[in-house]
């Protein structure tokens, strides 16, 4: 699956987020090594702190469907913004390099890198 394939994915899960606070709408699609792709969205809520980001809603759901192993996450964000540190951190957990697609609202890819670009350092199983 090619990189705008993925971010045409997340592109479209991204209209199913529910962000009625911020009204910053994200979509994530994860590229399973199975070639199955796991779309997550940001879901908002009125307790703050309870809210969950669209890449960690990806990640839950793969883990969820048995998949722990991961080729590339594709992000669209207002913006082409990059994850946040608990989203990092989550990502790192299963694949510390990661393939990162970053694309605005319009689908336009804006970067393509890697996770450790993005958490030099992380905190791992080789940190215990």
């Amino acid at each position: 699956m090619t990189d705008q394939e993925l971010v045409d994915r997340a592109l479209a899960v991204r209209e199913c987020a529910y962000a009625p606070y911020s009204q910053f709408s994200v979509g994530a699609v994860l590229l399973g090594k199975s070639g199955e792709i796991y779309a997550g969205t940001n879901v908002e809520n009125a307790s703050y702190g309870l809210t969950i980001c669209a890449e960690r809603s990806a990640v839950f759901s793969a883990i969820a469907a048995g998949e722990r192993e991961f080729e590339a996450v594709a992000i669209v964000v207002k913006g082409a913004g990059s994850p946040c540190g608990a989203c990092r951190q989550v990502l790192s957990e299963f694949h510390p390099s990661l393939r990162v697609i970053l694309a605005d609202e319009h689908g336009k890819i804006a970067d393509v890198l890697s996770l450790a670009d993005l958490l030099p350092r992380s905190f791992g199983p080789h940190s215990l």
